[in-house]
């Protein structure tokens, strides 16, 4: 066994998990050479909530973020978090538009593409895979984690030889929840490490409390790479900290060779920075603590953020126990899909209505019928006929890949966002998020010629662009 890799998560899920996302690239950029210089394997800067982030909530452009972070760190490989099909965004994308958002990631600067899908229906992840492989890059297929009748080791290993059959680089474990145990990871890593010759990730959550003990588990039984977060940014929702890790295997067959002192000096950075989100409200402390719901209920840290928000708003915030034992019910009806986006979403918002309503499936979203319907691909295991007949009745499912039904699209998102093009990757921010990204580039327009955003965001026949 070589030394441990360790993947630095803070400029990616570390501030996603922990204050939404929001951390600002001027808030990155000071810190990037000094981490440049620790030895990391690599850093995840990129992908998943960052982009919608930027645009919507930082008035950022996110490519030219991308491009900023790889101009200051010249050495540690870049890494980003891909939906698979769904791109970065919430709906299944056809293919022309999956392989164009990978060049131009790769163009920019990402060196490792972590591809997965929220099913674990590997061919809504075969596009994104082959596109990274064609452009040079490392394509790190993954396996969500999750615990039900239908996922089980075999389960987890037969998906893996089918990921190294596609081509994949390497082999990434999402515990999303934080609900891989210690002696489950050692078991599960042990029998991947004799089904594949692939190398092996894992990334969990500290949301239940065991990511720590997981980690060294896994580490015992041959993981190559963990993801970690700087102290300030860790624990809670997001991942165990760096520092930690990096101290626990120093002078062990595992020692990750780096130094601690320089790690010291990078959390010395980020340490006001997170008593500045705190003041401000970003970072609830909640966050940081242990949630046992999480290894009850498999609830993860955001969806239970999101399911308070959504009860809170019904005036229903008694109401949370009972949604909570709801959420594995409508789970087992739907094919035990692993709660991660977009699937906790449709899961936690169908759990709400059940229990609000005082009947199951009285009301029932756009997104479970499209669920149902095929259009996010296969579950594990087949939806129960009852609920299917009761939320579709006769409709047809697809047994299809999904986009196989989906028409090329990247033209016509060029000629619909044609007045506002500065770059071609405008044409994928517009097609990701088509109002978020006009309201962006109309703001950008507005600080070019230093006018005010409103004007542009009335009627265009009055203000024309």
């Amino acid at each position: 066994m070589s030394k441990v890799n360790i993947t630095e998560t803070a400029f990616r899920d570390a501030h996603q998990s922990l204050i939404a996302t929001r951390m600002k690239t001027e808030e990155m950029l000071p810190i990037a050479g000094l981490m440049d210089q620790v030895g990391y394997y690599s850093m995840e800067v990129w992908g998943g909530a960052t982009f919608d982030t930027c645009l919507r909530f930082l008035n950022e452009d996110p490519w030219e973020r991308l491009r900023k972070i790889r101009n200051a760190i010249k050495k540690t490989k870049l890494q980003m978090l891909l939906r698979g099909q769904n791109i970065l965004g919430y709906k299944h994308y056809p293919d022309d538009v999956v392989r164009e958002f990978v060049k131009k990631s790769v163009s920019n600067g990402i060196d490792i593409i972590r591809i997965f899908d929220a099913i674990n229906d590997i061919r809504n992840i075969r596009s994104a895979l082959e596109a990274t492989i064609k452009e040079g890059a490392h394509a790190q297929a993954t396996v969500v984690y999750t615990i039900s009748p239908a996922h089980n080791v075999k389960h987890y290993i037969d998906t893996a030889k089918q990921l190294e059959d596609m081509g994949a680089s390497s082999l990434c474990i999402k515990d999303m929840s934080g609900l891989l145990l210690p002696f489950e990871a050692y078991h599960l890593i042990k029998e991947l490490k004799s089904a594949i010759r692939i190398p092996i990730q894992l990334h969990s959550h500290y949301t239940s409390g065991v990511a720590s003990m997981t980690y060294l588990k896994a580490i015992e039984a041959g993981v190559d790479t963990v993801d970690c977060a700087i102290s300030p940014l860790s624990m809670g929702t997001s991942q165990p900290a760096t520092e930690s890790l990096v101290a626990s295997l120093k002078g062990t067959e595992y020692d990750t060779g780096l130094d601690l002192n320089l790690l010291s000096k990078i959390a010395d950075y980020f340490r006001p920075l997170k008593d500045k989100y705190l003041d401000s409200g970003l970072l609830d402390p909640k966050l940081l603590g242990v949630d046992v719901n999480t290894l009850i209920y498999q609830v993860p840290g955001g969806m239970l953020s999101n399911l308070v928000s959504q009860l809170k708003q019904q005036g229903k915030s008694d109401m949370l126990e009972e949604v909570l034992k709801e959420v594995p019910r409508v789970r087992e009806d739907l094919g035990y899909p692993p709660l991660v986006t977009p699937t906790s979403q449709i899961v936690g918002t169908q759990a709400v209505l059940n229990v609000i309503l005082g009947e199951r499936y009285k009301m029932v979203p756009n997104e479970i019928k499209a669920y149902v319907r095929g259009e996010y691909g296969k579950s594990v295991k087949d939806v129960s006929p009852d609920i299917r007949a009761k939320i579709i009745g006769d409709e047809p499912v697809i047994e299809c890949r999904p986009a196989d039904l989906l028409k090329p699209a990247l033209e016509q998102y060029r000629q619909e966002m044609n007045a506002y093009l500065e770059q071609d990757e405008d044409v994928l921010s517009y097609a990701l998020f088509p109002q978020v990204a006009l309201n962006y580039f109309k703001y950008r327009q507005a600080q070019k010629y230093k006018i005010d955003s409103t004007l542009l965001n009335q009627d265009e026949q009055t203000h024309p662009i």
